[in-house]
C-alpha cells in the first residue's frame, strides 16, 4: 500500500470548467444538489461518538456524490482513536483498486452561533485532487441552505486552495455568495470558523489555536442582504475525491480531527 501523507486535524469546530468568481460560481464537485447524497446502506449504518456529539458515518452501496466516489463506514476510513480524536482516510482497497472516501454527518443539528475547528497538519498541501469540506447542509434541498469551509483546488494547481461559499435560503442556487484565497499557513497549526446569525455569516482563519486577530487571516462576510438560511442544520465534515480522481500523487490521504466546538449565540 502507499505511503500516506497524514494530515493532522484539530477540530476546536463542494464540474464546471470555469473559474470561481468572488459571488456566483458553479462549484466542482459541489457539496448541494444530487451530487450530494445521505447514506443509502441503512443496513449498515454506522454511529460513533465524536466531541460529545453522535455521528453517523456515511456509507453507500455503489458510487455518489459529490461526483461519484466510493463511500465507505469501514474503520479503516473512519474512527476514533484512545485520544478521542477522529480519523477520516481516503484510502485505496488493494482487492478493487478502488479508492474509497470518507464522512461524516452531525445526528443533531445546529443554528445560530460559532463553528470552530483547530486543525493540526497542512491542509494547505493537499493534493489538487483532494477536497476536505467543513460545513452545514440541508439533505433534499439541493442547492440552498448550506455554508461551506472547502481546502481545495478542484483539479487545477493554479487555483486557489481555500474556499468559502454560502448557498441562499431560497432562490437560484447560482446565485451564492463565494470568496476563494491561497492559503499558505506558517506553520502545523492553524483554525477555522464561520459565525452565522439570521442575517450573514462570518468567516475567519487563525495561524495557531488561539482566536486571536493578530494571527487571524482572511476574514469574510456575505454581503448585505444576502438570504441566509435561517435553520438549524447538521454538520458534515468530508473528505472526497474531485471528479472520483485518484490523488494525483498515487497517495492515500489521513485527516485527524481533534474536536468539534460549537458555541450558540
Amino acid at each position: 500500500m502507499q505511503k500516506a501523507i497524514i494530515l493532522a486535524i484539530t477540530l476546536a469546530t463542494l464540474a464546471s470548467c470555469s473559474k470561481h468568481n468572488d459571488m456566483s460560481i458553479e462549484k466542482p464537485g459541489t457539496a448541494t444538489g444530487a451530487k450530494k447524497a445521505t447514506p443509502i446502506n441503512a443496513a449498515a449504518e454506522r454511529t460513533i461518538r465524536f466531541s460529545s456529539i453522535n455521528w453517523t458515518v456515511r456509507n453507500e452501496s455503489g458510487t455518489s456524490g459529490p461526483d461519484d466516489n466510493y463511500w465507505s463506514n469501514s474503520t479503516n476510513n473512519v474512527w476514533v482513536d484512545a485520544n478521542g480524536y477522529l480519523h477520516m482516510k481516503i484510502r485505496k482497497d488493494a482487492a478493487t483498486g478502488r479508492w474509497y472516501c470518507a464522512e461524516v454527518i452531525s445526528q443533531q443539528s445546529f443554528g445560530y452561533g460559532s463553528y470552530i475547528w483547530k486543525i493540526e497538519g497542512r491542509v494547505d498541501q493537499l493534493d489538487k485532487n483532494i477536497v476536505f469540506g467543513l460545513f452545514n447542509y440541508k439533505a433534499g434541498d439541493d442547492g440552498h441552505h448550506e455554508v461551506d469551509i472547502e481546502f481545495a483546488r478542484w483539479g487545477n494547481n493554479a487555483w486557489p486552495n481555500y474556499n468559502y461559499t454560502v448557498y441562499p435560503a431560497t432562490g437560484d442556487p447560482d446565485s451564492n455568495a463565494h470568496h476563494e484565497f491561497e492559503l499558505a499557513l506558517n506553520g502545523t497549526y492553524s483554525m477555522y470558523k464561520f459565525y452565522r446569525t439570521s442575517t450573514s455569516v462570518s468567516f475567519r482563519g487563525f495561524h495557531g489555536h488561539v482566536e486571536d486577530n493578530n494571527n487571524s487571516f482572511f476574514p469574510w462576510t456575505t454581503p448585505a442582504g444576502f438570504p441566509v438560511s435561517t435553520l438549524a442544520l447538521p454538520v458534515h465534515m468530508n473528505l472526497w475525491l474531485y471528479k472520483h480522481l485518484p490523488p494525483s500523487n498515487g497517495q492515500e490521504v489521513e485527516l485527524i480531527i481533534h474536536e468539534f466546538i460549537y458555541q450558540p449565540l
